[in-house]
């Protein structure tokens, strides 16, 4: 058994280590799966690794030298939102983490001179925009479940939150194809090479600088999955079916769906997954307040 007092660091060390491996493997199920759908055979499932691996083995071409240090933010401060979501910590710490992280990657994009560049990153701003109420909603609902924003406190609750948060979740996973870069609502770049000759806000960036842009979407699919483990931490086994089942569902949008404008991103954020999230809310206050004083 590991110390209580040590716990904390050593998931938070757990997370670091592993998460690149299953965010690698998770990306490369993503396109065998995504190949099977299309009626193709698909690359290997650790293709991805081989990729990151061959961009580190080339030239490192920046258009300022700024953008090694944004892009090194990026990737440094995603990894401290997983491990802070993992060794148990504050939920609204882990989102300003998480959020300021998507910003060192925009400002990477406008340090560059190029228009498509600057195009991309503006597109960026607009999914943290669509997304980030709901990503704060979903914190709020478990509060107000737990009487906890600790993420141990979240999981070690036998309340079963699923039950408690069903329009929170549905938003979340709403959102949750904008932040996975999925159609239709991969604005800002997609994870397919077949969507546009020019990359949106990675365009400028190229060898071990892309590279640790992949890694670091590794490490953000693992936290993002984590979450929907929060909605079913009363039962494991649940919890790992719920993502599994999650995340089929986004590949099937994916490559169901083709890329819509930022106006129905907003509002498929705002006014589904937000309206979904705001009543939900409301109903939990309500019961709080009047019919469980």
């Amino acid at each position: 058994m590991i110390p209580a007092e040590f716990q904390p660091i050593v998931y938070a060390l757990v997370y670091i280590l592993v998460a690149p491996l299953l965010g690698g493997l998770i990306a490369g199920i993503d396109r065998k799966v995504t190949a099977r759908m299309q009626g193709r055979v698909g690359p290997p499932i650790l293709q991805p690794f081989y990729d990151v691996g061959k961009l580190f083995e080339k030239e490192n071409p920046v258009v300022t030298v700024t953008q090694n240090f944004y892009v090194l933010s990026y990737l440094v401060f995603m990894v401290v939102a997983g491990a802070l979501f993992f060794s148990g910590g504050d939920m609204l710490l882990v989102i300003f983490a998480f959020t300021l992280s998507h910003i060192f990657i925009v400002l990477g994009a406008y340090a560059s001179y190029s228009p498509y560049s600057h195009v991309g990153a503006e597109r960026e701003l607009l999914q943290i925009i669509a997304y980030e109420p709901m990503i704060i909603m979903t914190a709020v609902g478990m509060y107000m479940v737990t009487k906890s924003f600790f993420v141990s406190t979240i999981v070690s609750s036998a309340v079963p939150i699923i039950l408690y948060l069903p329009g929170v979740f549905i938003g979340y996973l709403i959102v949750l194809t904008i932040k996975l870069r999925k159609s239709p609502f991969d604005l800002s770049t997609s994870h397919h090479a077949h969507q546009e000759i020019v990359k949106g806000v990675t365009t400028d960036f190229a060898g071990p600088n892309l590279g640790k842009i992949e890694i670091a979407h590794w490490y953000e699919y693992v936290f993002l999955l984590g979450v929907i483990w929060l909605f079913f931490a009363w039962n494991p086994l649940v919890a790992v079916a719920a993502i599994v089942v999650a995340y089929f569902l986004e590949i099937l949008i994916d490559n169901t769906f083709s890329r819509v404008k930022w106006q129905l991103m907003l509002r498929s954020a705002w006014i589904i997954a937000g309206t979904l999230g705001l009543v939900n809310l409301g109903v939990l206050y309500y019961l709080g307040m009047v019919v469980m004083p």
